[in-house]
């Protein structure tokens, strides 16, 4: 009995040690341009750098990548309508799940729906600001220019971490307000990261994604421009709407260093018992 109190004394000692080991800097990849040929390659290689694409099904394969176009969302959830916020967990498995502080979100349309194109239904002028990387939709939150990436194992309710994330942004006017913040388990930020601006005055596009090296997001603030849809565009006000997301496979949430260290520290104390009575 001594030895297994030892053991699992060792043992507890072993992981915790390990669990604080310190996480590799991040890497980021970023690029604007008037087309999608000019940020073209670097999504590419942040393709490349996340790995195999995998199937929009439920579950997780541990490694790889996902994405969402919003291309393949129906009329019947794009605009005028509104987006169900975890429609990319359900109806189309890829483990997001978004929240806003605003009055909800949006995919704009396509021009065979009737419907104007690229938010044309919130203001007439958003056409001539908006492009697509790939065509034809759009995505926005709405009453608000700031939403939430939570991550799931896809298809339930399971909390789950992503190794890194991408969006593909159109019409970012200014340096230093559109950006991606990313947070860990215990929600705690694991940094900010700014979009580049765009080339030209309208129409841009810009990219910017990031790979922590391992699994420990899992949350991402995204902050589009610095404004809600509505208005038109002029002087200070940036107006800036989401195309493409790219992100690590989901993988399930594992306790944290200080939930291990409880635990593993309860064992400890277990051993230090068992050997008090048998010695």
């Amino acid at each position: 009995m001594r030895i297994i109190a030892s053991g699992l004394a060792a043992a507890g000692l072993t992981l915790v040690l390990n669990v604080t080991t310190t996480a590799a800097a991040p890497i980021t990849f970023s690029a604007s341009g008037s087309s999608p040929a000019g940020i073209q390659a670097t999504v590419d290689a942040y393709r490349a750098d996340l790995g195999t694409l995998n199937p929009n099904v439920a579950g997780s394969f541990g490694s790889g990548r996902r994405e969402i176009n919003w291309d393949g969302v129906p009329d019947a959830f794009s605009a005028p309508n509104l987006f169900p916020p975890n429609f990319f967990n359900t109806n189309s498995p890829r483990g997001v799940v978004f929240t806003t502080g605003g009055t909800g979100f949006q995919v704009s349309a396509t021009a065979a729906s009737g419907t104007p194109v690229e938010f044309g239904n919130i203001n007439a002028t958003y056409p001539g600001l908006f492009q697509t990387f790939s065509a034809q939709r759009l995505f926005t939150a709405l009453g608000s220019n700031v939403l939430d990436v939570n991550f799931f194992v896809p298809g339930t309710t399971t909390p789950a971490l992503t190794r890194g994330f991408g969006s593909v942004f159109t019409d970012v006017d200014l340096a230093n307000t559109t950006s991606l913040q990313f947070f860990d388990a215990s929600n705690t930020s694991l940094g900010t990261f700014f979009v580049p601006a765009g080339t030209v005055a309208s129409e841009s596009l810009s990219f910017l994604g990031v790979d922590f090296g391992s699994n420990i997001v899992s949350r991402v603030r995204i902050t589009s421009g610095n404004a809600a849809l509505g208005p038109n565009e002029a002087g200070a006000l940036d107006l800036v709407v989401m195309d493409d997301f790219l992100f690590g496979e989901p993988v399930a949430a594992v306790p944290g260093a200080s939930t291990l260290m409880l635990l593993f520290g309860g064992l400890l104390g277990l051993g230090v018992m068992w050997r008090w009575r048998n010695a």
